[in-house]
């Protein structure tokens, strides 16, 4: 257990970390997520919460409109994952726990192309979110 002063993290966009999640299994100690709130957010002593990405390495159908599918290249998890779009969440900052061993930070144009499949994920199709009315 932490003491009670230690700061929370620090966390950058684009950085792997583990959380448990409220969505989880109870037999999950934790999982993979993606930081993906702004670094200005992810910074600021004053901002308790981060916004993050479920990653998967449980690989869904591929006409899955929600899920990018990243390399182990991309990630340096031991095989092919998919960020869940359908399940980003906000967490406080103090329930980040990083991993074990280094993992890589997903790109920035990674992370845009996450950004259409969080409104697939809301219901708005594809050219709503192209040309906002």
């Amino acid at each position: 257990m932490e003491p009670l002063d230690t700061p929370p993290p620090k966390p950058l966009q684009g950085e792997i970390w583990y959380a448990k999640l409220a969505t989880d299994p109870p037999e999950y100690l934790g999982r993979p997520v993606v930081v993906v709130s702004l670094n200005a957010r992810n910074q600021e002593d004053r901002a308790d919460t981060v916004l993050v990405v479920p990653l998967s390495t449980t690989i869904k159908d591929p006409l899955q409109k929600t899920n990018l599918r990243l390399a182990p290249g991309e990630t340096n998890l031991n095989e092919w994952s998919e960020l869940q779009a359908s399940g980003i969440t906000t967490i406080r900052k103090k329930l980040l726990h990083p991993p074990r061993t280094k993992l890589r930070q997903i790109s920035r144009s990674k992370i845009q192309l996450l950004v259409p499949m969080v409104g697939m994920a809301m219901g708005f199709l594809p050219e709503e979110l192209a040309d906002p009315k």
